[in-house]
């Protein structure tokens, strides 16, 4: 995936999603601003064709409820999402609401995720790009040398920045966290698009 553009998911995504934007390692403050406009927001409005796979176009709206830190909304869409995707979203939720062990759960019913490979690239240059600033980088770059994602040791990265408080460390999972969110929720909309 190139650089992310939320531009090119449609002007109710555009309106939604700054590409700036680092989500928070915690539940974060929901932004009472977006509440009216994604409560008005219907899975399928944010196509401009009927989408292929529902599902898919359910997990997109759970990711913009959990971009904006609305998690129990979030939350309510990904636990009916009954799919490795579903639980992919649901376990990114749980890591977030602080409840690490359910988010390992959901990790492990996601399996191997076609995100995980780019993710992984991904986690692997912002890792780089820190090296000199996070304690974290250099332990991290280490586990991506091989090109795997592992859910279970970033929900660990998370929960060890969550409970130091470093913020260099922080700002690094953020950055990560991002490229996370940006990722899952290209594969969801091009899924829902029936393509992938």
């Amino acid at each position: 995936m190139t650089a992310f553009d939320a531009h090119c998911y449609g002007s109710l995504v555009a309106a939604l999603v700054t590409d700036d934007r680092l989500p928070a390692l915690d539940a974060g403050e929901p932004n009472r601003a977006a509440r009216k406009r994604l409560d008005a927001i219907a899975p399928e409005a944010l196509f401009d064709a009927a989408p292929v796979d529902r599902d898919m176009a359910a997990a997109c709206l759970s990711a913009l409820w959990l971009w904006h830190d609305f998690l129990d909304e979030s939350h309510a869409i990904s636990q009916t999402i009954d799919t490795p995707t579903g639980s992919f979203w649901h376990g990114i939720m749980h890591r977030r609401e602080g409840d690490f062990g359910n988010s390992k759960y959901w990790f492990r019913r996601v399996g191997r995720h076609p995100v995980f490979g780019p993710l992984a690239a991904a986690a692997a240059e912002e890792a780089a790009s820190a090296e000199t600033a996070s304690s974290l980088a250099g332990e991290f770059a280490g586990d991506l040398a091989g090109g795997d994602w592992d859910p279970f040791r970033f929900v660990d990265l998370c929960e060890r920045a969550v409970r130091s408080g470093d913020a260099h460390d922080t700002d690094l999972l953020r950055r990560i966290a991002r490229r996370e969110w940006q990722l899952l929720f290209d594969h969801c909309y091009r899924a829902a698009q029936g393509s992938s």
